[in-house]
């Protein structure tokens, strides 16, 4: 159980996080960033959408067949 509490993050830490990206990063980087994750996750739901509608095929060659 504690191996739980040292991933547990408050309000306090995620608040010096936060500053120390904005300084690291710089206040107009920021969304050009989060801009690029956005369309970057984006373009993977519609990959994954896209894999989904197609019908998946069979093996032509079966390794695994019995004798």
């Amino acid at each position: 159980m504690e191996a739980l509490t040292i991933l547990a993050l408050s309000w306090q830490h995620l608040l010096i996080v936060a500053v120390i990206v904005l300084i690291l990063f710089g206040g107009k980087k920021i969304p050009e960033m989060m801009k690029g994750l956005g369309s970057g996750i984006k373009e993977f739901k519609d990959a994954v959408k896209e894999d989904d509608k197609k019908p998946s095929e069979e093996p032509k060659n079966n390794t695994n067949a019995t004798n």
